[in-house]
């Protein structure tokens, strides 16, 4: 008698996936990442990567991971409780804790790591936590982990936060938790009215930072320098595996809420330390950073730039007040299409469609860099335009 197959039941929702057109197909980079990359082959612009000032080919960066290798090796080898904390590891979290304005850094594998040591090692079962109902994946699950009680609220609705904190009677502990820049869409949480919420009801007031670190304020020092609330924000979660073009997660605020993580966040206690060329790389990124702002100058009138003739096109660009540019086109099949034609002008952009955002906001986001040159712009505003009437999207 033949077994019924276990995994019967992948097979038959995967074919949903492709049924509506919601099947993540998996393209292969096969050069350095920039502004122009080589995908399966072919030779395309890059609107895909979070590579926000080019560096994650920048040639520095290349040499700094070169001769930290020659220095201190490949791999710290272990936790870093145990035998993995380098004097690299040290120097990075003193310069990023310069470079941040905060007391004290400390750093992870990944900005996803960093929220999930962060939050369950600051609440737990008992506690409440009010997130803004378009926060990150990694926020997400970091607040499910904490098993606290999560209260989420509209989008940078500040009248309806207010009142989910009335109504919220019971609790030990409380903490607010916002992206600082929305990745989707692009907009900026309303950060000082956060602060006052927060200090109106003595409640903690966590932000993540990953798509504003080297983009918004003095030389890409990120949304709470953007606002001047050094020392106010009780924690600022950030990342290095975007604008700084290699890859960590960075968790900057007072040295409590730091020496704590260090004590409780688990990503830190139970997975290994960041490589030797990663930290060595992030390490020039600060001091690029700290040089010049050009970068940053570049980035954001590339991207004033690009937000301007898309919309003189006809393209609804949503509510974005970064460089982060989503074509709003609603239909998950409607933006894979949009997304393989453009492959063919040679642009790389991918659709964007649930899980990633809701039903009906399928979209094709354009990440726009410094490395882009004006003549990638241009090439790339054509091929907008003709798939765009291709497709009778504009």
């Amino acid at each position: 008698m033949d077994m019924p197959d276990k995994l019967a039941y992948l097979t038959e929702q995967l074919n949903e996936l492709h049924q509506q057109g919601l099947f993540n197909t998996i393209r292969t980079i096969e050069s350095p990442m920039d502004g122009r990359i080589v995908v399966d082959g072919k030779p395309v612009i890059n609107f895909c990567a979070n590579n926000y000032l080019g560096l994650a080919n920048h040639p520095r960066l290349r040499e700094a991971a070169k001769r930290a290798i020659d220095t201190h090796g490949i791999g710290p080898g272990a936790v870093r409780t145990i035998a993995g904390t380098m004097n690299l590891h040290n120097r990075l979290e003193e310069r990023l804790a310069h470079f941040k304005h905060a007391e004290a850094v400390v750093t992870l594998q990944s900005g996803f790591t960093a929220n999930l040591a962060t939050i369950p090692a600051l609440v737990g079962q008992g506690d409440v936590i009010f997130s803004d109902k378009l926060n990150h994946a990694s926020i997400i699950d970091g607040c499910r982990l904490s098993k606290a009680r999560i209260v989420a609220y509209e989008h940078n609705d500040m009248t309806d936060l207010r009142q989910k904190i009335a109504e919220t009677t019971e609790y030990g502990r409380r903490i607010i938790i916002s992206d600082g820049v929305f990745s989707m869409d692009g907009d900026i949480a309303p950060l000082p009215e956060l602060y006052d919420i927060a200090q109106e009801h003595n409640i903690l007031l966590m932000v993540d930072d990953a798509h504003g670190e080297g983009v918004l304020g003095k030389g890409g020092r990120g949304i709470v320098d953007h606002f001047g609330l050094h020392g106010k924000v009780d924690v600022e979660v950030g990342t290095m595996s975007k604008a700084f073009g290699v890859v960590g997660g960075i968790v900057a605020g007072r040295r409590e809420v730091i020496d704590w993580i260090k004590q409780r966040g688990r990503p830190f206690l139970f997975s290994s330390a960041m490589t030797v060329p990663d930290v060595a790389a992030c390490l020039e990124a600060i001091d690029i950073l700290e040089e010049s702002e050009e970068l940053v100058g570049r980035l954001w009138d590339n991207a004033n730039l690009l937000k301007r003739e898309l919309t003189n096109l006809g393209f609804d660009i949503g509510n974005s007040t970064t460089p982060i540019i989503p074509l709003m086109l609603g239909d998950a099949h409607l933006a894979r299409e949009f997304s393989k034609q453009l492959f063919e002008h040679g642009v790389f952009a991918m659709a964007i469609a649930y899980p990633t955002v809701a039903h009906g906001k399928a979209r094709i986001r354009v990440m726009n860099t410094a490395a882009h040159t004006q003549t990638d712009l241009e090439e790339a505003l054509h091929a907008f335009e003709s798939v765009g009437k291709a497709l009778r999207v504009i």
